[in-house]
């Protein structure tokens, strides 16, 4: 169930005794990468507290649709706005009848008439609900509308009466709500990212550095969130707006950077190194400003650490994609640079070309691996990334399948 890997599940909890249950499925989407918020009825809160629900999402819960506090952080059009799936489990009789007809007197059916997101329900109910005309008619307009109907079983009930209305498991009920996404190129996998430039201090004031915006790490990032990665990305300093559901690690040198990519292995499938880090850095950083006195300086520089082949050779090695920014000769250097430091893809980009050089919201790229090579023709750095995840994560599946 890895279409759920980073999704974002509304869930929605209503009054009935099957509302203990939704304890359960909370742990279980969890348990395959989704992040979950709950809205609670008033009769939902009969049944079962919302600091439970709390707990276990690890996310206020929102019952009250005039909570002052609650529109000052995210209010019934930020909650509808945030959801991938709303999803009501368990759905009384009472509240199919309120979607079916429109209404919005509380949180959660306010919620569902904003969203844009998919819904679904599990209805739970007697036998004898289940069963009345009013309430096939209310099921009717929801499959209409169009609400996915997760559900009910068959079986005996809290009241003693055997029929349909128990609320499907939570385990089924997980089951159902991933076949409401489609599986996605990279669906469940942990992808690291390097992205921006590296600064190598001098003094407290002056540092080496590149032209790197970082433009290109991010929107590799944004693409691989879109084919359903978990992902982490490593920033030098850019003035760059984070994308959503991606962790954010801030760097400014070389050697910081490689720290953080080098703790970032133990959970981490794929790594991109997007990053332009500086290949040396000064021996020493002057602890006070440097003044201007005679008519020239010297300043010794040594290497800094190489992160991609020791990301490449490290014995918890991701699948490793480099990239090669060069001046001259892009091909050439680039195969050489997939050759000597053992990677898996690189990227080869000219950045002497000031339509697709540093800054630049464009880009045109060749994606080299041993035995072949594909040009992807000038697009803007959003839709190239998308392509290359597309043909990166080709290449991953076909290497974890040998």
């Amino acid at each position: 169930m890895q279409q759920l890997n980073n999704k974002q599940i509304l869930l929605g909890v209503t009054g009935g005794i099957a509302a203990y249950k939704a304890a359960e499925l909370i742990r279980r989407l969890q348990d395959f990468g989704a992040e979950v918020r709950v809205v609670m009825t008033k009769a939902a809160q009969e049944f079962i507290t919302p600091l439970t629900l709390q707990a276990l999402s690890g996310n206020p819960v929102h019952c009250d649709l005039l909570d002052t506090e609650a529109e000052a952080a995210m209010g019934h059009i930020e909650l509808a706005r945030w959801a991938d799936l709303v999803l009501v489990a368990p759905a009384s009789a009472d509240f199919m009848a309120r979607l079916a007809t429109g209404q919005a007197d509380d949180l959660l059916t306010t919620v569902c008439l904003a969203t844009d997101a998919g819904i679904a329900i599990a209805p739970a109910m007697n036998q004898a609900m289940w069963r009345d005309a009013a309430t096939q008619a209310n099921l009717a307009t929801l499959i209409n509308k169009p609400v996915a109907i997760f559900g009910p079983g068959d079986g005996s009930q809290a009241c003693g009466d055997i029929g349909p209305g128990r609320m499907l498991e939570a385990d089924t009920l997980a089951e159902m709500t991933a076949e409401q996404f489609q599986s996605n190129a990279l669906d469940g996998v942990n992808v690291v990212i390097t992205a921006g430039p590296t600064r190598e201090a001098i003094d407290p004031v002056r540092y080496i550095s590149n032209h790197s915006s970082g433009k290109m790490g991010f929107a590799l990032a944004q693409a691989a969130v879109e084919a359903g990665a978990s992902v982490t990305l490593i920033a030098g300093p850019v003035a760059l707006v984070s994308p959503e559901r991606v962790k954010r690690i801030d760097v400014d040198s070389a050697e910081q950077m490689h720290q953080a990519a080098m703790d970032s292995l133990a959970n981490c499938d794929m790594f991109i190194g997007a990053a332009a880090v500086a290949d040396y850095r000064p021996a020493q950083i002057v602890e006070q400003k440097i003044k201007k006195s005679a008519d020239s300086m010297s300043i010794e520089l040594v290497r800094n650490p190489d992160i991609i082949a020791a990301v490449a050779s490290h014995p918890q090695r991701p699948f490793t994609i480099g990239f090669a920014a060069e001046t001259q000769d892009v091909i050439s250097y680039a195969k050489g640079k997939l050759a000597k430091k053992k990677l898996d893809l690189i990227i080869a980009n000219d950045v002497s070309d000031s339509e697709i050089g540093f800054n630049s919201d464009n880009n045109a790229v060749t994606v080299i691996w041993n035995g072949g090579e594909k040009a992807m023709a000038l697009a803007s750095k959003q839709q190239l990334s998308r392509c290359l995840l597309s043909e990166i994560a080709e290449k991953y599946k076909n290497s974890r399948a040998t």
